[in-house]
């Protein structure tokens, strides 16, 4: 293989790796809402994906090529997921269900700025505090993480809300008031 062979291979790579992340990411801001910005990166997306594959079609005999591609495609995804990760767009709902007497409260939560409902329920073995929490999810890990402090025995449950309306804490979020 030449310099120009490998050459070509690392630049079907990267571009592909570039294609790749900007498909992963429109797709999440499709998912989450975000039209305009998902169509704006779409534009990006194909054209790149026009250069990138262009240049895998006009050499279509160099095997190494296409293994680029491929490899670039898998690594795209994977960037692609990590700068949505470290980005944490939405919110997420967590369901948490303690021991009635448990060092986690409402209270303790409300104070860290989480967004709280909490009703008495029903176990297998007595009372329980059940609670419903809203954060955005770059707080995520952190509620876990305090949840499991508090409580390391509580039963945890999460799912991202596709439309939230009204409530306490919608109008905190835009008066800027949560505090982590």
């Amino acid at each position: 293989m030449t310099f120009d062979g490998a050459a070509m291979m690392i630049i079907i790579f990267l571009i592909n790796i570039v294609y790749v992340t900007f498909l992963t990411m429109r797709t999440i801001l499709t998912l989450k809402g975000y039209r305009y910005i998902a169509a704006a990166v779409s534009v990006m997306e194909v054209l790149i994906y026009i250069i990138g594959l262009g240049l895998v079609l006009d050499n279509l005999d160099e095997i190494q090529n296409l293994i680029a591609y491929a490899l670039g495609f898998g690594s795209g995804v994977i960037v692609g997921m990590k700068i949505e990760e470290k980005l944490a767009l939405g919110y997420i709902m967590v369901s948490v269900i303690a021991l009635d007497r448990s060092e986690l409260s409402p209270k303790k939560l409300r104070e860290k700025g989480y967004g709280v409902t909490d009703w008495t329920a029903n176990g297998l073995d007595g009372d329980r505090q059940a609670m419903q929490i809203l954060t955005p999810r770059k707080y995520e890990l952190k509620l876990y993480q305090l949840i499991k402090e508090l409580d390391p025995k509580a039963f945890i449950i999460s799912y991202e809300p596709k439309t939230i309306h009204g409530g306490f804490w919608v109008k905190n979020i835009k008066k800027g008031k949560l505090s982590r």
